[in-house]
């Protein structure tokens, strides 16, 4: 595993440097702030974060305020903290059930194994494995808060209508994500996650995993 990442950081260099001499790559993209980022984002094995995640559709847009732990292997769980009214929802995935938790509706808890696309995108865990295993992919700089940033691209799998593609804004100097959003085919952002605190590799039990 360790050498196919190695193999897949010295390719991945190479088509940044042959991009950029063929003039596809921003001038103001910073090599050793991508280098490190590249580095954090392959070598993460879990993360805890509290974010906000917007979802827009052509009428409406939903907004949730959530706390999310995940690891590389699957297993993830997403709170809602607010707002208020679905705050206490949890979604847990073992690695073989997904389990939801509604405090709101009469018998509260529900099981299934199948998957929904719109929210198991949300987390940084399906970005990174978008991103290794992408045909096109792309790197840029952008600021945000007047704070340089390498924003990545990658496509999203599937034939989704409103998953098209994945962006990343992250930090030069935390290297931490700031930002991420996902676009249907059209180009038009459907889902935007606003990232308030983040830590990578945490020791995540897995009592976290389970709904008593």
């Amino acid at each position: 595993m360790l050498v196919a990442k190695k193999i897949g950081t010295i390719l991945t260099f190479l088509c940044l440097a042959f991009l950029a001499s063929c003039g596809y790559v921003q001038e103001r993209v910073d090599a050793s702030a991508y280098e490190q980022i590249h580095r954090k984002l392959i070598s993460m094995e879990s993360f805890v974060a509290q974010a906000t995640v917007q979802y827009i559709a052509n009428n409406n847009t939903h907004t949730y305020d959530t706390v999310q732990l995940a690891k590389t292997s699957g297993e993830y769980r997403i709170e809602v903290i607010g707002p208020e009214a679905v705050a206490g929802n949890v979604t847990v995935f073992d690695g073989t059930t997904i389990s939801q938790f509604n405090p709101n509706i009469a018998g509260r808890l529900s099981q299934t194994t199948i998957e929904s696309p719109e929210r198991v995108e949300i987390l940084l865990t399906s970005f990174v494995r978008n991103f290794i295993r992408s045909q096109e992919v792309s790197i840029a700089a952008a600021t945000i808060d007047n704070s340089l940033t390498t924003l990545l691209e990658a496509s999203i799998p599937g034939d989704h209508p409103y998953l098209s593609t994945a962006r990343l804004w992250v930090s030069n100097e935390s290297l931490l994500p700031l930002r991420m959003a996902i676009s249907d085919a059209s180009g038009q952002e459907r889902i935007i996650v606003e990232y308030h605190f983040f830590e990578y590799n945490v020791d995540i039990g897995d009592e976290f995993f389970l709904i008593p």
